[in-house]
């Protein structure tokens, strides 16, 4: 609402506690109170080993698996992927990554608790939407690539 970033906002308000407590230690010798008692904190390198090892296996899988895709052996994952990225580019558009990354995790807590509600009518949708994409590749085949959907996949492992 207030066109603020998330970066300026973090800065800002740890400034504004940084300044506070600053303050207060100063002002606390002056008053001869006791000053603030502000714990030490650090970071355990065991648990940020695991979080880069998590996160490097990540990244690995999904380059090798862009490699894969590139490399022009499977079709339907190349126009699946090109389709993903094309969906997420125009979403991008519309909304900044503060947002995005808000909605996202959003949907990552509750899509899985609707889909244990409601089980059985998301996989009947989800069926019909798949013979749909079947249905839509066959025709994409035929017209566009001129053959049958398993003769594109043949000549590509043939050359």
């Amino acid at each position: 609402m207030l066109e603020y970033q998330l970066l300026p906002l973090l800065c800002h308000i740890l400034m504004l506690c940084l300044a506070s407590l600053f303050l207060w230690s100063n002002a606390s010798i002056v008053i001869k109170k006791s000053p603030p008692n502000i714990p030490v904190v650090g970071v355990p390198e065991k648990a940020v080993m695991e979080i880069t090892s998590a996160l490097l296996f990540a990244i690995n899988r999904g380059l090798t698996s862009l490699h894969n895709i590139a490399s022009g052996r499977h079709l339907k994952q190349f126009l699946a992927v090109t389709a993903g990225l094309w969906v997420l580019s125009a979403v991008g558009r519309w909304c900044n990554f503060i947002t995005l990354f808000y909605l996202l995790f959003v949907l990552l807590h509750t899509v899985p608790v609707i889909y244990e509600k409601y089980e059985d009518e998301v996989d009947s949708s989800a069926e019909k939407v798949k013979t749909g994409i079947k249905k839509q590749y066959r025709v994409l085949c035929e017209k566009v690539l001129k053959g049958q959907p398993g003769d594109v996949l043949k000549v590509r492992k043939l050359s």
